[in-house]
């Protein structure tokens, strides 16, 4: 299906997507406004302590406190998230997360000291923990193969938004040192909760949720209203049908390759390869510089920036992280996931290599060339590993298992931001280590390990449907060998021209209320 037919066949579950995954937008919006209070004066002399430099500074335990209490709460919100949505689903889930955000904000308007900032943002964590897997997961799932890349990397720009979004407004509140310089910027998180879950409640539920319970005729609902008639679909109903049992037979084919569908048989058979490459996928994407992003603004400052220039660098730099996300939607129609994601990781480790060299010099020249080469490299992080990480964890794990695959993955990158969040205010910091751009050079080792491990495991998956996918896991046919593979697999449309209407109407008849079986991974479907 070409892109334009795509979009005006399924224009509703575009849209839909994009409404879950706009809770994402409040997500990178604290994340990063956090990190970047540390750089803010009237945070900095509310919490922290004189500094040996002069003026304060927030002590860099506290720092790696408050980044890893957030982990902390998305480590457990993501495990409990997984286990609320098996049981009512994605909307339902969603919208009682962000009715907890609404409560947990309150928290960190009004803290009164470090400690209470850290609860408060130990508990926000735990509706973050849904918003991360699930607003990708119900994206892969109600969009067509033409679609997927586009709407679940758009999960990257809600992140970048957000974080442009806390940019912009702590630029506005740089010479003040009252208190409401960090607290109208946390009060401005009640914006967005409510809006978003009226979009969410309106929104209809996965129809791979559905046929997962067995509510089949829910399902046909839900692909109906995900289906807009035209030129080329002739009748809605038809391909409703089609789609519905192409959902039960992947479901079905899954449920012959294992005997449940917890964490645990994430881990078991061909689900382990799957789950590992899915988990290193993102644990990648922390630990290759991406934390000097989330330290922006406090990063440049410490290069040799007034604070004026480092909070104008932070914006720009999310700037580009925008053009850089929506210009990987035009290169990834030219070149597949694997070659985005291997050569982004490549020039990466060469530019903070570049960063940690200029870190060695002690000029003002060398402090504009670091905060320059940051801006390069976030144009070529959300150019390729930023986005296509969301497209990869949500294409790599078979559809049963899809959802816990992904909050395993998501939950070894929360573990890595732990890491991070220990060692990089430590690096930073001029009352601690003192790396300051130095550390780019650990950075840049990273980023090749990275591309080492992308060569032998990271397996090609443009093009393939999720049927595809199952059968060359199954078949256990290596990474590089994913592209030139050749799998049969069942086609909705291609059913539709072989049975006909009627046809279609019988094999629907016979499938309501039963457990479908037959046809998969090249065998075939006898209605």
């Amino acid at each position: 299906m070409p892109l334009m037919q795509g979009l005006k066949t399924f224009p509703k579950a575009a849209l839909w997507s994009i409404v879950l995954s706009t809770a994402i937008v409040m997500e990178g919006y604290d994340t990063s406004l956090l990190s970047s209070l540390y750089g803010l004066s009237a945070f900095q002399e509310k919490y922290g302590v004189p500094s040996k430099k002069g003026g304060y500074q927030i002590e860099p335990k506290w720092q790696t406190a408050l980044s890893m209490c957030v982990r902390v709460g998305e480590l457990i919100g993501l495990f409990a998230a997984g286990i609320i949505a098996d049981r009512i689903g994605y909307r339902w889930t969603l919208i009682g997360s962000l009715f907890a955000v609404i409560c947990f904000i309150f928290i960190v308007f009004f803290s009164l000291s470090l400690g209470m900032l850290a609860a408060g943002e130990t508990l926000l964590g735990l509706p973050w923990g849904a918003f991360q897997t699930l607003t990708v997961s119900y994206a892969s799932e109600v969009c067509p193969l033409v679609l997927r890349f586009y709407l679940t990397t758009y999960v990257n720009i809600c992140w970048v938004l957000g974080q442009l979004i806390a940019s912009g407004v702590l630029k506005a509140y740089v010479g003040s040192t009252s208190k409401w310089a960090y607290r109208i910027p946390f009060a401005l998180q009640w914006m967005w909760p409510i809006p978003v879950m009226i979009g969410i409640y309106l929104a209809p539920e996965s129809p791979w949720w559905l046929v997962k319970k067995g509510r089949i005729s829910k399902a046909r609902k839900s692909l109906g209203r995900l289906i807009s008639e035209n030129e080329h679909i002739p009748d809605k109903a038809v391909l409703v049908d089609a789609m519905a049992i192409k959902i039960q037979l992947a479901n079905e084919e899954g449920a012959s390759l294992l005997a449940g569908f917890s964490y645990f048989d994430c881990l078991k058979g061909v689900n382990r390869r799957r789950t590992r490459i899915g988990a290193i996928v993102w644990l990648i994407q922390c630990m290759t510089g991406s934390t000097l992003m989330g330290y922006s603004t406090f990063f440049y400052e410490q290069a040799g920036m007034n604070k004026s220039n480092a909070f104008t660098f932070t914006i720009v730099q999310y700037v580009l992280g925008l053009i850089g996300t929506v210009g990987s939607w035009f290169v990834s129609q030219r070149v597949g996931r694997f070659k985005i994601y291997f050569f982004g990781l490549c020039t990466q480790s060469f530019i903070l290599l570049l960063i940690g060299i200029l870190g060695c010099l002690k000029s003002k020249g060398a402090s504009w060339g670091i905060g320059s080469l940051l801006l390069v490299f976030v144009f070529v992080y959300d150019l390729a590993i930023g986005p296509v990480c969301y497209c990869l964890v949500t294409e790599i794990p078979s559809a049963r298992l899809r959802t816990k695959s992904v909050i395993i993955s998501r939950n070894l990158f929360n573990v890595g931001a732990i890491i991070n969040a220990v060692l990089t205010p430590y690096m930073l910091n001029p009352d601690a280590w003192n790396w300051k751009a130095k550390a780019g050079f650990l950075w840049s080792g990273f980023a090749l390990l990275g591309a080492t491990w992308c060569w032998f495991e990271l397996p090609e998956t443009k093009g393939r449907t999720f049927a595809e996918l199952d059968a060359l896991f199954k078949n256990k046919v290596k990474a590089r060998d994913f592209v030139k593979t050749e799998v049969v697999t069942f086609d909705a449309h291609a059913m539709m021209e072989r049975l006909g209407e009627e046809g279609l109407k019988k094999v629907v008849q016979d499938t309501e209320g039963a457990t479908t079986t037959g046809y998969a991974n090249g065998r075939e479907f006898s209605p």
